[in-house]
């Protein structure tokens, strides 16, 4: 069956020259016909996976973080590929979800099972997400961290730890399957997973195939506990903290007091005030172990 790599040389922190090499060496050969391309801009991944998909190629491996993932995902969505995951970013939000090994060879006999299941993804203002979607404090340090000349969870925690002090609650109404919910809040994030990546589980009890989408709100809360709920985000019980609600639904708007940004699966966008968000159940064919 043929294979399609698709190569970020830019994501994470390690040189990407040899790993073409590394991947035939690990994969089944007698399964599998592998092609290796690398991305040379943003956006590059979404037109070379949506050029597999008119090829009808079976499997397209988004070699990167979740950056590259969304894109690939984006192009592979509603169609008969399915997508691999070789996680190489910072986050690796999806594939950390997904128990997709972190360790290149590991995550190869992932690939060379090749069991594929359907998992949902969402819609917000009609661009797709598969991990999370968030506004307020976590968009805030994900575009300061998108435009930061250096990458890694150490740089991601130095950023949080100093804007933290600086960031103000914003005012949000929502609107959840038609039931109607207004609140000052740190954050609001929708999740289809369970986190945002390097482990920290916004919404713990998430299921990426229930058809669903879990709304997260992150409630003004003293500056003393911030140590307490960084703990609660790692350990998988942010959702038992009196500052958190949690709902879900298919439907949700979310209204803000003016335009601002928005971070789809940790990358940022600037989008309207007004959020439109929905849920397309199994819409995405994903390579799990």
């Amino acid at each position: 069956m043929k294979i399609c790599f698709i190569i970020n040389p830019i994501s994470g922190t390690r040189k990407k020259d040899t790993l073409p090499d590394i991947i035939r060496g690990g994969l089944d050969a007698a399964r599998f016909e592998p092609q290796f391309v690398f991305t040379e801009r943003q956006g590059h991944a979404h037109e070379l996976a949506r050029r597999e998909v008119e090829k009808g190629t079976p499997f397209v491996v988004a070699v990167g973080g979740d950056g590259t993932v969304n894109e690939i995902a984006a192009a592979l969505r509603d169609s008969n590929t399915a997508l691999g995951i070789i996680p190489s970013g910072s986050g690796n939000g999806l594939a950390r979800h997904l128990h997709i090994p972190l360790h290149l060879h590991n995550a190869l006999k992932t690939i060379n099972a090749a069991h594929v299941k359907e998992m949902d993804y969402g819609l917000v203002n009609g661009q797709p997400f598969f991990c999370t979607l968030g506004t307020g404090f976590d968009a805030h340090v994900s575009d300061l961290f998108a435009h930061s000349h250096r990458r890694g969870l150490k740089k991601y925690v130095s950023i949080i730890a100093r804007e933290f002090i600086l960031y103000h609650s914003q005012f949000y109404r929502l609107s959840i399957n038609g039931k109607s919910v207004e609140t000052k809040a740190m954050l609001v994030t929708v999740a289809n997973a369970s986190q945002y990546g390097n482990n920290g589980y916004i919404s713990p009890l998430a299921d990426i195939s229930d058809g669903e989408l879990n709304i997260c709100i992150l409630l003004p809360f003293p500056k003393v506990l911030a140590g307490t709920l960084a703990v609660r985000l790692i350990s998988k019980t942010i959702h038992r903290s009196p500052y958190y609600r949690a709902y879900k639904g298919q439907e949700i708007v979310i209204e803000r007091t003016k335009a601002d940004k928005v971070h789809l699966d940790g990358d940022p966008f600037e989008m309207d005030k007004v959020l439109n968000i929905s849920i397309v159940p199994h819409g995405l064919k994903v390579m799990v172990e």
